[in-house]
């Protein structure tokens, strides 16, 4: 709730940015997998317009993606929404990112009991990994299918790596990694 309030200016400057950039909602709603595979509303800023139809991933310079989303995205300010997510218990702050329920149904059935046994997060070390995914995605020629056959699997390896190894102090150092990461691009 601290970083909801603290933030808030930011939050309030970057809602009208979204809205007077373009018509519809600041905030983007989805359908995420959370905690024992209970689905939950995710929270983000809105970065494509409204009703822009397409992949559900995002490649590259996606001509869906507004201007002020596409600043949004590099800056990561998209994802400060979440922080409701975190005080309403739906995400922490250092954890597996959560899926959309397509890809989570490609897990097997070990992965799913052991990534879903915690709550998801808003940065992990896959978050920091890919933080450059849809520019990656942009260089093959079938994103959807490296996604699944190479993206996915990586990212399973490391939510699992996280939940078997996670701590306070390497919760504070992906925070910090993060942090760093965001500032440095």
């Amino acid at each position: 709730m601290l970083g909801l309030l603290t933030l808030s200016p930011l939050l309030a400057v970057s809602a009208a940015a979204v809205r007077f950039s373009s018509p519809g909602p600041a905030i983007y709603r989805q359908e995420r997998v959370g905690r024992y595979g209970a689905p939950f509303e995710i929270r983000k800023f809105r970065t494509m317009r409204v009703g822009a139809a397409g992949p559900a991933l995002t490649v590259g310079d996606d001509p869906r993606i507004t201007r002020v989303g596409r600043w949004l995205r590099s800056t990561k300010l998209d994802e400060l929404p979440q922080l409701w997510n975190v005080v309403r218990g739906d995400m922490s702050l250092v954890g597996p990112r959560p899926e959309v329920p397509q890809y989570v149904a490609l897990w097997s059935p070990e992965d799913r009991e052991v990534i879903l046994s915690v709550r998801p997060g808003i940065t992990d070390p896959a978050s920091i990994e890919f933080r450059r995914e849809a520019e990656a995605l942009a260089d093959v020629s079938d994103p959807e299918s490296y996604y699944v056959e190479v993206v996915l699997p990586r990212k399973v390896a490391l939510y699992r790596d996280y939940v078997s190894e996670r701590t306070l102090r390497k919760d504070l150092a992906i925070l910090v990694h993060t942090a760093r990461t965001v500032v440095t691009g």
